[in-house]
């Protein structure tokens, strides 16, 4: 890990555990894509999703569950649902029907996978066709592109991905499926939080979400700090960072119960 890109290590979020658990867990994306999952599965997250030390800010489900778990929850948590998930295919009738199958749910955010095959190959104008197409579809609805950074790998693809998605209309920038081997890493969010600064339409609106592989409070304090060093403290809100995971929870519980570390230090791998 090239410590240069990491935060500074004195930065409050890397020091106070309680407030990094209590900002990760009002700026959390409770997810369950397990391709098995049933009605039964979801109300258990929606009902996971209002604990004891909080809410949530949405849950993110199949577009085939979205209906349902939005009659689980009240309005202040959203509902997420993924499409063209978790492959990134460039098929346009596909992600159509997925996209307003979230529309019709009553969802509030779309979380579209970039199609990053297509963008290896040099196939921008198909990125992008399909991008500026969900956009249209899913007027109205915050628009999350992923960009499976862990396939797309050098700073470059990661680059053009995010340029690509920022014109697109994006609303939201996000690392990862969490479905392969490299989820989010310090190195492609420092890109990803740059290519947001540097575009004057992005700069003060478009949000950003790491996800995958974040399992403690000190992981998503690295992505927090980043947040905020090159975005600015005023975008560490859930109109403007978001931390998709699951098994984070349970440490943010434990972090605010007082069992967890504090002060917090990055796991393996930040």
């Amino acid at each position: 890990m090239n410590q240069s890109l990491l935060p500074a290590a004195g930065t409050d979020w890397l020091r106070n555990g309680e407030a990094t658990a209590r900002l990760a867990l009002s700026c959390l994306d409770l997810t369950s894509l397990n391709d098995a999952d049933t009605e039964a599965d979801i109300a258990a997250l929606c009902a996971r999703a209002q604990g004891p030390c909080g809410p949530v800010a949405a849950v993110c489900v199949w577009p085939r569950l979205a209906a349902f778990a939005r009659k689980q929850l009240p309005t202040s948590i959203a509902v997420a649902a993924v499409a063209n998930f978790p492959d990134g295919s460039a098929d346009l009738e596909r992600v159509l029907r997925e996209t307003g199958q979230i529309v019709q749910s009553g969802a509030q955010e779309v979380d579209l996978v970039l199609p990053y095959a297509q963008l290896l190959q040099g196939n921008e104008a198909v990125v992008a066709g399909l991008l500026a197409t969900v956009r249209k579809a899913s007027a109205g609805l915050r628009l999350k592109v992923i960009l499976e950074t862990g396939i797309l790998v050098g700073a470059d693809y990661i680059l053009r991905a995010a340029q690509l998605s920022l014109e697109a209309g994006a609303d939201f920038l996000k690392t990862s499926t969490g479905k392969t081997a490299i989820s989010a890493t310090p190195e492609a969010a420092r890109t990803m939080l740059l290519a947001i600064a540097a575009d004057p339409g992005a700069a003060q609106r478009v949000g950003f979400k790491p996800s995958g592989g974040i399992r403690t409070v000190a992981d998503a304090a690295v992505f927090i700090a980043l947040t905020e060093e090159i975005l600015g403290r005023e975008a560490l809100n859930a109109q403007r960072f978001r931390i998709g995971a699951s098994s984070v929870l349970a440490d943010i519980e434990a972090v605010l119960a007082g069992q967890g570390p504090v002060p917090i230090k990055p796991s393996a791998g930040y």
